[in-house]
């Protein structure tokens, strides 16, 4: 017994310090070659060992092949002698490939060669970094935040160069430092914040950020602040008009908009992965990037109608209480929410399903929706009841849904759960738009009905969506490899 306990815990032992061997490699591509490597979509950088191996038996697990840190080390030491241009690679799938075909090849080198071939050679993209301003440091804002400065790089794609707020003072400052050191729902800050009380900005990992009051959006001069052609980010939703959001176009040194709510009017309200093909980044000034609720549900309902067509349907969201709400019973001008968001279920109303038809247009007229607000900060979950045009099985649904998850278009979009023990905290902090709950799935009896459960961080989750659409918009796309 002892000799087996010893055995195994030597295992760990050596698996760990081949996971600190990938976390260098990994280091090394990502500030030498903005060269990205995920597994599955899990972050291999800026993670600990013991995360990367977690990270190694959900691949196994959900994979249902035996990827382990030997394989994707080795993978990943064949893609630095590649000579790759500026990519996302998912070695998750390059090691499910090659648990497959490494009999066809001389070696893993050569696999990878193979593979990779349309990423190799630094002149395959070229990428000029874009400046962004982040118009509001609220919830989104300051999660915004977090991430431009953590996905900077080697600084060739987004780079946080300024926030505006109403007011401006160095008490202000500080607390506004504070909020972004430490927050409630998504722990600390993974690095450093130093006060520039001078220059009126904060330092963040080394990036140098400024803070803007502005009483209008037209009103700030960010040439001034050396910001040139930038991307701004309005997460006031104050603005959601053409003519509203177009006041941060008069304003010099800005040349592009995205609001992270709903649009109104003619403004086009875009879904990452979904409906961004069909933009014309070029000419579009101005975009949405819908609610929360839409990123999540629109990526599912695509895979399900491509795969059997959807007859109708119904959604409903049970939606995290946000600051909207009221902490205690007070006035609101909307029905029922101006009753106390942490101890109450409030019914509510949600445009999901009219936002669905500006994104999927065929589905229009085909969902309702409606929504309940419930006592937790964070992370929702929507229902989706849908009456398919073909005849089915819930194990073809499954494992339609995993698929569109581990490989292609959707899989930065969509996560799939196998767990049967899944609440809502556990995915606190998820990449993924949605997250399928797999065991909760259930079909009917004709097998023309299903009643799927998607999860998704209202909060990471959405950011992620919009940093996506930014990355779009701006024009700074590596090669992905999924």
């Amino acid at each position: 017994m002892l000799n087996k306990y010893q055995s195994e815990f030597q295992n760990w032992i050596e698996k760990e310090k081949k996971a600190i061997e990938l976390i260098n490699v990994v280091g090394q591509l990502w500030f030498d070659r903005s060269v990205e490597l995920v597994l599955f979509r899990k972050p291999l950088f800026d993670v600990g060992s013991s995360e990367i191996l977690a990270h190694h038996q959900y691949a196994k697990e959900i994979s249902e092949k035996d990827i382990s840190i030997y394989t994707t080390l080795e993978l990943a030491h064949a893609i630095v002698k590649c000579n790759l241009a500026p990519s996302r690679v998912d070695v998750g799938r390059l090691a499910a490939e090659w648990l497959e075909d490494n009999n066809h090849y001389a070696s893993i080198q050569d696999f990878v060669v193979h593979k990779l071939s349309k990423h190799i050679g630094r002149d395959k993209i070229s990428l000029k970094p874009v400046d962004v301003v982040l118009f509001g440091f609220g919830r989104i804002g300051r999660i915004a935040a977090r991430e431009l400065i953590l996905q900077t790089g080697k600084g060739e794609q987004l780079r946080l160069r300024a926030i505006v707020t109403r007011s401006y003072s160095d008490e202000e400052l500080i607390k506004r430092a504070e909020l972004l050191r430490t927050d409630s729902i998504h722990g600390p800050f993974n690095g450093t914040i130093v006060e520039d009380f001078e220059n009126k900005s904060l330092i963040i990992n080394g990036q140098t950020v400024q803070f803007i009051q502005a009483p209008t959006p037209e009103s700030v001069d960010y040439t001034a602040y050396g910001i040139e052609d930038a991307l701004l980010i309005d997460n006031t939703g104050i603005y959601r008009d053409r003519a509203g959001l177009s006041q941060h176009l008069k304003a010099k040194g800005i040349s592009k908009v995205l609001l992270t709510a709903p649009a109104k009017g003619d403004i086009p309200n875009v879904v990452a992965g979904i409906n961004d093909s069909d933009i014309d980044f070029n000419v579009e000034t101005i975009l949405s990037n819908a609610s929360c609720t839409t990123n999540a549900i629109v990526p599912v309902l695509k895979i399900i109608d491509d795969a059997f067509g959807i007859e109708k349907g119904h959604i409903e969201t049970v939606h995290s209480y946000t600051n909207d709400q009221n902490l205690l019973d007070n006035y609101h001008k909307k029905y029922r929410r101006g009753r106390s968001a942490a101890l109450n279920l409030v019914i509510t109303e949600t445009g999901a399903d009219k936002a669905v038809a500006k994104v999927i247009p065929h589905l229009g007229g085909k969902l309702t929706g409606n929504a309940v607000r419930v006592p937790t900060p964070n992370v929702s979950l929507a229902i989706l009841n849908l009456s398919l045009n073909k005849v089915t099985s819930r194990d073809e649904v499954t494992e339609v849904l995993k698929q569109a998850s581990l490989f292609g278009n959707l899989s930065e979009q969509i996560e799939y759960s196998i767990s049967n023990e899944l609440v809502s905290t556990d995915l606190i902090g998820n990449s993924h738009a949605a997250i399928i709950d797999g065991p909760a799935t259930i079909i009917s009896k004709d097998n023309k009905t299903v009643v799927l459960y998607a999860w998704y961080d209202n909060e990471y989750g959405y950011t992620r969506q919009v940093i996506r659409l930014a990355k779009k918009m701006a024009g700074v796309i590596r090669l992905t490899y999924y």
